[in-house]
């Protein structure tokens, strides 16, 4: 009878073990929102003194034109050996008038985001295709012909 306790036990822990290798993995990189921070922020009434001690540091900021604050937040999710999908998004942009005030406050998502798919394994580069051997022996003789614009080797002009 405890025989079969025991195999029932771990047949039970298995598959609970195989479930749980199927889930989903979640992750979040980036700024962390909280909602009630983020709604906080209002435009006339802040400053970037304020919105640094509400939401703290930007994830970056503007370099050039108007002052803007960029807050990005991605949750990822991913099943075990497999490429990570983006699940959320969202972009937080303050911008700032010349005094530091905060002007406005813009939120965009997923929906903005660019999904770029690469051309292949390789990268493409201009010239001709050149062998393994080609390249090991390709400058055999190149050094110093005639033509090459050298010296010409010992002994030459």
């Amino acid at each position: 009878m405890e025989m079969r306790k025991a195999l029932a036990v771990t047949v039970i822990a298995a598959a609970g073990m195989g479930l749980s290798a199927c889930s989903s993995i979640r992750e979040s990189r980036g700024y962390v929102v909280d909602a009630v921070l983020v709604n906080s922020v209002q435009p006339g009434i802040d400053n970037q003194r304020s919105v640094e001690g509400t939401l703290g540091r930007p994830t970056f900021v503007s370099q050039y034109g108007e002052p803007t604050w960029y807050y990005v937040s991605s949750v990822t999710g991913r099943k075990p050996f497999v490429r990570p999908r983006i699940r959320d998004h969202s972009v937080l942009a303050i911008r700032f008038d010349d005094s530091g005030n905060v002007a406005s406050v813009d939120r965009s998502g997923v929906d903005r985001v660019a999904y770029l798919q690469p051309d292949g394994d390789k990268t493409p580069t201009l010239g001709r295709e050149r062998g393994f051997l080609e390249d090991l022996f390709g400058n055999i003789g190149q050094v110093g012909a005639p033509g090459a614009g050298g010296a010409g080797g010992p002994g030459g002009p």
